[in-house]
């Protein structure tokens, strides 16, 4: 929903990453522009299992904004959602 509204991207990253890090290596992956990036952690719950506590691995996102006129192609962008590539929900619910 972010990339086709404001063209911004989500990745998961390496906790020890920084934004100059995040940038420079999608730069590099896919060729394009970065305008922005923006970090966020997302703290790790506390659960049970079996009556055992533990605790899951924190993440962190990096939500990346690109220049004007750049794209980034994703082969697999909206095969979680049972959509073809580069076609809208939308038109998957028509199709149905």
């Amino acid at each position: 929903m972010l990339f086709q509204k404001a063209g911004k991207v989500t990745f998961e990253v390496n906790l020890y990453a920084n934004k100059l890090m995040v940038r420079r290596a999608v730069e590099k992956i896919w060729n394009v522009e970065v305008d922005n990036v923006r970090m966020m952690i997302r703290k790790g719950k506390n659960k049970t299992y079996a009556k055992r506590p533990f605790k899951t691995s924190d993440k962190k996102r990096a939500i990346i904004t690109l220049k004007e006129g750049y794209k980034i192609n994703l082969p697999s962008m909206f095969e979680t959602m049972g959509v073809e590539d580069g076609a809208s929900v939308q038109q998957a619910e028509a199709k149905e």
